[in-house]
C-alpha cells in the first residue's frame, strides 16, 4: 500500500464514512469539527490529535484501536 501515516489515516477514515454513509458534512457536524478538516485530514493533509480519534471513532461506529490498526496496515 505504501503511504504515510497522515495519508494512511486519511484513506482509512474515508473507507469508515462512507460505510457509515456519512458525508463529510454529517461526520464533522456530529464530531463538532469544521468540514474542511475532515476533507484535510481524508487527503492526508492533517493529522487528528487522539481525542480527534477517538470521537470520530464513536460516530463511525469502530473502536479508535481498529482505526490505528488499520492504518498501521497502510504505511510503508
Amino acid at each position: 500500500m505504501g503511504a504515510t501515516i497522515p495519508q494512511a489515516f486519511g484513506r482509512v477514515l474515508r473507507e469508515y464514512r462512507l460505510k457509515a454513509a456519512l458525508s463529510q458534512e454529517a461526520l464533522a457536524l456530529e464530531a463538532g469539527i469544521d468540514r474542511t478538516f475532515v476533507s484535510l485530514l481524508e487527503r492526508g493533509h492533517r493529522q487528528p490529535s487522539l481525542g480527534t480519534v477517538f470521537q470520530l471513532a464513536k460516530i463511525l461506529r469502530v473502536s479508535a484501536a481498529t482505526l490505528v490498526a488499520k492504518t498501521a496496515a497502510k504505511i510503508d
